[in-house]
């Protein structure tokens, strides 16, 4: 297992454990028999780095992970876990938090603790209360090691964020198909120009990475045809150096064994495996549907079609060909009655987007490729 440095010395895996994609029951409770055994195995072949949050799994992955763990010393693991800004509206609120976390956890302190999915809003919140003075007070008593934040917004708001203090680390969405989204490699870059380490999720882009179009897959099968998807993926953002732990969100002992292979023995991309990343990426986003960037220009619809979305579930659905995802994605379309087939074609959308798409025609191409899909609004 490869191992890099934090700022102040920890030494945490480059592999970290995801804990909020554990395997679940028929209720949808966590399986925690096969949980526990996916993290064992994780942590006996050298992982060190566990990370949870509040809400995940429900509410329950806090506590089942504090179990799981109090088998081993507490010098064998780092933990990592979240304070839930949506859930606080007082400082009082952030220091009940708090407490609550640790006793769900039942640890005396946390290795590396994280305001969550930090955007503009939140931000906002995090200086009116004073909670990064107060959280500060708890890093000198030794109840927080390391202070920093995970991070879904746009780049301009990362730079303010990371800016703003001289944070422990913080926590990044990307992968080699989001180099330009939320902050993006710039947001990367400007992170290891200020010394602050880099903790990456979504390596995998929520597994889609993993399951590429066979087209796609064969760029890099024609290459190392034993090599999984994943790996590719995980190699390109571990090759980053101020990339320190790289988090996979694992639901199957096969994939827990499959990523352990990955970074037993890691080897960053050379030049030909780089540009065979670029030339799989290229070729993934040249399956887009169309150019919508999510812009809003043509909302809202006066008959309440979300057309950003459809396009989006749309184009992703190109790039991907996963039907789950787009299914999950028009049911919750379907809910508020927002899918493609209440166009009614006034046009009145046309008139205002920018990149002077044929939405029309568009969204009707939707609602025919949901029906190819074998996706139909009753699902």
């Amino acid at each position: 297992m490869e191992y890099r440095t934090m700022k102040h010395g920890e030494t945490p895996s480059l592999l970290g454990f995801g804990c909020m994609r554990f395997p679940t029951l028929a209720d949808g409770s966590i399986d925690e028999e096969k949980a526990e055994a996916l993290l064992d195995h994780a942590i006996e072949n050298g992982v060190t780095y566990i990370d949870t949050a509040y809400p995940y799994h429900n509410r329950m992955s806090e506590p089942f992970v504090g179990k799981v763990l109090k088998k081993y010393n507490r010098d064998a693991y780092y933990l990592a876990t979240k304070l839930p800004l949506w859930d606080v509206k007082t400082l009082d609120d952030v220091k009940e938090m708090f407490q609550k976390q640790l006793d769900r956890l039942d640890q005396s302190y946390v290795d590396f603790y994280l305001l969550h999915a930090m955007d503009k809003e939140k931000w906002e919140l995090v200086k009116r209360l004073g909670i990064i003075p107060y959280l500060e007070q708890e890093q000198q008593a030794g109840r927080i090691r390391n202070l920093g934040f995970s991070f879904h917004d746009e780049y301009e708001v990362f730079e303010e964020i990371l800016t703003a203090r001289d944070w422990d680390f913080c926590q990044i969405q990307l992968n080699y198909m989001d180099v330009e989204h939320q902050q993006g490699i710039r947001g990367y870059y400007l992170a290891q120009e200020r010394g602050v380490p880099i903790v990456i999720m979504e390596p995998n882009k929520d597994g889609a990475l993993a399951n590429l179009p066979a087209d796609i897959e064969s760029i890099f099968r024609a290459y190392d045809p034993d090599a999984s998807m994943a790996s590719w993926a995980f190699r390109w953002i571990a090759s980053l150096s101020n990339v320190k732990v790289v988090l996979s969100g694992m639901t199957t002992m096969a994939q827990v064994v499959d990523n352990l292979s990955v970074f037993h023995a890691f080897k960053p991309l050379n030049h030909r495996e780089s540009i065979l990343v670029e030339e799989a990426a290229k070729a993934i986003r040249a399956k887009t549907k169309n150019g919508c960037t999510g812009c809003n220009y043509c909302m809202p619809c006066p008959f309440g079609v979300d057309i950003p979305k459809n396009f989006k579930i749309w184009n992703t659905y190109a790039m991907y060909e996963n039907k789950e995802q787009a299914a999950n994605g028009f049911q919750s379309l379907d809910r508020s009655n927002a899918f493609a087939s209440v166009c009614k074609k006034c046009g009145a959308c046309e008139n205002k987007c920018p990149q002077h798409l044929p939405i029309r025609a568009h969204l009707e191409q939707v609602a025919m490729d949901r029906k190819t899909w074998g996706i139909d609004e009753q699902e």
